[in-house]
C-alpha cells in the first residue's frame, strides 16, 4: 500500500511541485530551497516549525500504537489458544486477525524512524520485508472481517443448513486461505517495493517503472477495489441480510440463549468491521483523490495525512480493546491472564491456570446436565459455534 509515502509518483498533479510524502514532514527540508518538504513556498520558519511539531507527535504516536497493539493482540492470540473455551469459530477468525495485526506491528517502528530521522538505514532486504507486512496486513485484515461477516450471515441466516461448514477446522482452512488470497493480491507491492535514493537521502517506497503515473494510478483504485470497496461490498451485504433475518423471525420459536448469543456475536464483529472502516475510510479517500484530481501539498494537508495514517495504523491496536468490552468471554480471560501474572510473582501461576480451566470445564458441564435446553445450545456451540 506504501501508504508512509504519499504519493509516490513525482509526476501527480500537486501545486508544490512535490508529493505529499512523509519525509516532508521533517525539519530541513523547508530551508534546502526550491520548494521541497512540507511548504509550496519553501523557507518559512512557521512552517517549518509546524512540521518538526508535527513529525515528533507522530512519531511518539507510531511508538505507541506499536506497543498498545503487539501487547493487546498478543494478549487475543495467548486466551485464544490458552483456554479451550474461547476456541470457537468467530474467535479462530479472530486469532488470524490478531496474528496479521502482530506481524504489522513488528515493522511499524521502522516506519517511524524513518519518520523521525528522514531516512531509510535498514537497507533494501528490510524494506521489502516492511512494506510487505505493512500492505499484506491492510489486505488479511479487510479480508478476515469480511470472512467473519459471512460467519455472521451463515450463523444467523442458515444455523441449521452450515453446521457442516462451521467448525474449527474449517476455519483454520479458510484462514489459510484469506493468507494465500492476500500475498497473491500483494504481489506489486512485494516485486516493486524498495529504497530510491534522492538528493535528501533514501527512502522505502513502492519504485514503478516507466509509466510512473500510470503504475501508480492503476495500484491506487487496484487496492481501492480489491482491499477495500469490494470486501465492504460483500459485508454490507451480509449485515442486512442479517438484519432482514432478524426482524423476520424475532416472534419464532427457539432457544432464547442462543439468540442472546448470537446477537453478542454479531453485534462484536459489526463493531469490529465499522471500527475498521472508520479509522481506513479516510487514508482510502485520500489515495483515490490523489489520483482523481489536484491536491495542493500544504503543510496542513501533510499534517493531516499524516493523522489518517496513523489512525488508519492504530486500528491494529483498537481491535482487543473492542473484544474486552463487547465479549464477556474474552474479558474475563483477560482478567484470568492478569490475574495469573500477579500470582506468578509467588510461584504459583501455572496451577491457578490449571485450575481456572478446570472450573470452567466443570461449570459447562454442570450447566449441560442440569438444563436440557442448554445441551441444544452447547451443541450449536459446539458444531456452528455461535458463542464468544
Amino acid at each position: 500500500m506504501d501508504p508512509w509515502v504519499f504519493p509516490s509518483s513525482p509526476s501527480l498533479n500537486l501545486s508544490g511541485g512535490e508529493p505529499l510524502t512523509y519525509e516532508g514532514f521533517a525539519p530541513g527540508n523547508d530551508s534546502e530551497g526550491g520548494g521541497g518538504g512540507g511548504s509550496a513556498g519553501g523557507g518559512n520558519y512557521t512552517d517549518a516549525g509546524f512540521d518538526r511539531t508535527g513529525t515528533a507527535v507522530i512519531t511518539c504516536l507510531y511508538f505507541l500504537v506499536c506497543t498498545v497493539g503487539l501487547c493487546g493482540n498478543a494478549l487475543v492470540i495467548y486466551v485464544i489458544l490458552r483456554y479451550a473455551k474461547m476456541k470457537t469459530v468467530t474467535n479462530i477468525y479472530i486469532l488470524n486477525l490478531a496474528v496479521a495485526d502482530v506481524l504489522f506491528m513488528l515493522g511499524l517502528p521502522f516506519i517511524a524512524v524513518q519518520l523521525a530521522v528522514v531516512h531509510w538505514p535498514f537497507g533494501a532486504v528490510l524494506c521489502r520485508v516492511v512494506m510487505t507486512l505493512d500492505s499484506l496486513n491492510q489486505f488479511t485484515s479487510i479480508f478476515c472481517l469480511t470472512v467473519m461477516s459471512v460467519d455472521r450471515y451463515l450463523a444467523v441466516v442458515h444455523p441449521i443448513r452450515s453446521t457442516g461448514w462451521r467448525k474449527p477446522r474449517v476455519a483454520k482452512t479458510v484462514n489459510l486461505a484469506v493468507w494465500g488470497v492476500s500475498l497473491l493480491v500483494n504481489l506489486p507491492v512485494v516485486a516493486y517495493g524498495g529504497v530510491v535514493t534522492r538528493r535528501d537521502g533514501c527512502f522505502c517506497t513502492i519504485v514503478w517503472p516507466e509509466p510512473q503515473e500510470a503504475y501508480y494510478t492503476a495500484f491506487m483504485f487496484y487496492t481501492f477495489v480489491l482491499g477495500f470497496f469490494l470486501p465492504l461490498l460483500v459485508i454490507c451485504m451480509c449485515y442486512l441480510l442479517i438484519v432482514v433475518k432478524l426482524k423476520t423471525s424475532g416472534l419464532r420459536a427457539g432457544s432464547a440463549k442462543r439468540k442472546r448469543s448470537e446477537r453478542k456475536v454479531t453485534r462484536m464483529v459489526s463493531v469490529v468491521v465499522a471500527a475498521f472502516v472508520l479509522c481506513w475510510l479516510p487514508f482510502y479517500v485520500f489515495n483515490v483523490t490523489s489520483v482523481t484530481g489536484g491536491v495542493s501539498a500544504t503543510p496542513a494537508l501533510r499534517g493531516t495525512f499524516a493523522f489518517v495514517v496513523a489512525l488508519g495504523y492504530a486500528n491494529s491496536c483498537a481491535n482487543p480493546i473492542l473484544y474486552a468490552f463487547l465479549s464477556e468471554n474474552f474479558k474475563k480471560s483477560f482478567q484470568n491472564v492478569l490475574c495469573l501474572k500477579k500470582a506468578a510473582a509467588g510461584g504459583g501461576g501455572g496451577g491457578l491456570a490449571d485450575e481456572i480451566d478446570r472450573s470452567d470445564s466443570r461449570q459447562d458441564k454442570s450447566r449441560v446436565t442440569n438444563d436440557p435446553t442448554e445441551t441444544q445450545s452447547t451443541l450449536l456451540n459446539g458444531d456452528l459455534q455461535t458463542s464468544i
